[in-house]
């Protein structure tokens, strides 16, 4: 069986950063686990990583499509998959790094997506229904036949719902019923999936600060040149949070005091979810900065670890 490191956490935390010195450890090579950063031209609110930061580390999944494109989690799983046979090729450890919960499980439990066909016409409706009435009223329709996945899946995340109700209307099965049968699937990797974690106060306190820095580095200007090039809501690249307060303050909607408290708070409240998804997962081990103060002492007991899980030798 194939070896593979996952590290994850809520935004901010800190993963890059760790991940890197994983990697020059391990002697591995890292696979982005994160939706925002396989597009071209979106840096600064993404907070993607830059070349001097990879410190001459590998990375993959990163500036790989162009924002015009859409991007979902069967292609990221297809992307991943040629990424670790190629990193094995190399006699490399794959170590895969970001916050995107779901992707990560679709590596893991090797989730099969095949099946269920986009159905256009009936998305196509969905997607109508929520202009017209929102992305509350979208969710409600969720709720009413799929309730587990209703409180798993914000209303502000209408690709998801969408999905959901795709499924369901496909197959008269839940999706949620769908998910848990894929989730008990014996995965195809010897893995250790480890969960970055630190004080509430602190995580919230540095992301805030992020977005400070996000703006000073020119997060407007960085959205200016997406709608210049034709990026427009409702694509998936301006989905994400960061991009569309600053379209809301470019249209009009939103004072740019307004669109900054706004980012902070939905990346906070964003940071909240994706810790509610780990604490949801099998088999992960919780890396406590709080406990493990250093970074010294956070990857040594990462890789004792490992050593535990016969994914790196022991010394």
């Amino acid at each position: 069986m194939k070896n593979l490191v996952v590290l994850t956490g809520p935004t901010a935390v800190g993963k890059t950063s760790l991940s890197i010195n994983l990697a020059k450890q391990l002697n591995g090579e890292i696979i982005s686990a994160d939706s925002m950063q396989v597009y071209k031209g979106m840096d600064i609110g993404t907070a993607k990583i830059t070349k001097a930061e990879m410190d001459g580390v590998t990375h993959h999944l990163i500036d790989i499509i162009e924002p015009t494109e859409d991007f979902h989690v069967a292609r990221f799983k297809e992307l991943v998959e040629e990424a670790i046979d190629k990193i094995y090729a190399k006699g490399k450890l794959p170590i895969i790094c970001g916050g995107t919960g779901f992707y990560i499980q679709a590596i893991l439990y090797d989730i099969d997506f095949s099946g269920n066909e986009i159905d256009k016409t009936y998305r196509e409706k969905l997607e109508c229904f929520a202009d017209a009435h929102g992305n509350e009223a979208l969710h409600q329709k969720l709720l009413e036949v799929d309730e587990e996945s209703a409180l798993k899946i914000p209303a502000a995340n209408r690709k998801r719902v969408i999905r959901a109700l795709e499924y369901f209307h496909q197959t008269g099965e839940k999706f949620s019923e769908y998910n848990a049968t894929q989730r008990e699937k014996k995965s195809p990797y010897n893995f250790a999936y480890f969960v970055l974690n630190d004080d509430r106060d602190l995580l919230y306190n540095r992301i805030d600060k992020r977005v400070d820095i996000m703006m000073e580095q020119g997060l407007l200007e960085e959205v200016k040149g997406l709608i210049d090039a034709g990026l427009k809501r409702g694509m998936t690249a301006m989905d994400g949070i960061g991009y569309k307060e600053i379209l809301d303050y470019y249209e009009g909607n939103l004072s740019l005091e307004e669109a900054v408290e706004l980012i902070k708070k939905k990346s906070r409240n964003y940071a909240k979810r994706q810790l509610t998804w780990f604490r949801r997962e099998k088999d992960v081990v919780w890396v406590d900065k709080t406990i493990y103060k250093s970074t010294e002492d956070q990857l040594e007991f990462i890789k004792e670890t490992l050593k535990k899980k016969g994914i790196i030798e022991s010394v």
